[in-house]
């Protein structure tokens, strides 16, 4: 009996060593300094009442934030949320690292009222050709006087 128990301890010690190694293993890593990896709009401008695509990543972040607020915001190497602005706009993401230092980067996303006018065709139609007259002219043989 004795045997049986001091094995099924040591097999609940070894798989709570295995269960905390996975998590330590799941941990993220809280080295290094906070960096925003990008930040961009899908479009460069956005008609009034269109959606645009805000894409962002941020490495060693504790948290991230966006100003004006965007729902859906959180931690990602490479993420983009959907925004639907009113007017121009001028964005401002923050992400918050471990040690407690922000980095911070901007982008301002255009709002159109009503799409700009197509620039005029050009048109690249070539006019008929003109008959190119023969350059040649019959000349007679010389004469043999």
């Amino acid at each position: 009996m004795l045997s049986f128990l001091a094995k099924f301890s040591a097999a609940v010690a070894l798989l709570g060593a295995l269960w905390a190694l996975n998590s330590v293993q799941k941990t993220p890593i809280r080295n290094g300094q906070v960096r925003i990896l990008r930040f961009y709009a899908s479009v460069g401008v956005v008609l009034t009442g269109e959606a645009a695509e805000l894409c962002y990543g941020v490495e060693n972040a504790r948290s991230v934030r966006m100003s004006p607020p965007v729902a859906g915001l959180y931690p990602s190497s490479s993420r983009c949320l959907q925004v639907v602005p009113e007017h121009t706009t001028h964005y401002t993401i923050l992400a918050e690292g471990y040690d407690g230092k922000i980095a911070m980067q901007s982008l301002t996303l255009p709002v159109q009222t009503t799409p700009e006018a197509p620039p005029p065709a050009v048109s690249y139609a070539m006019a008929a050709p003109r008959p190119i007259p023969p350059i040649w002219r019959a000349v007679a043989p010389p004469s043999a006087h």
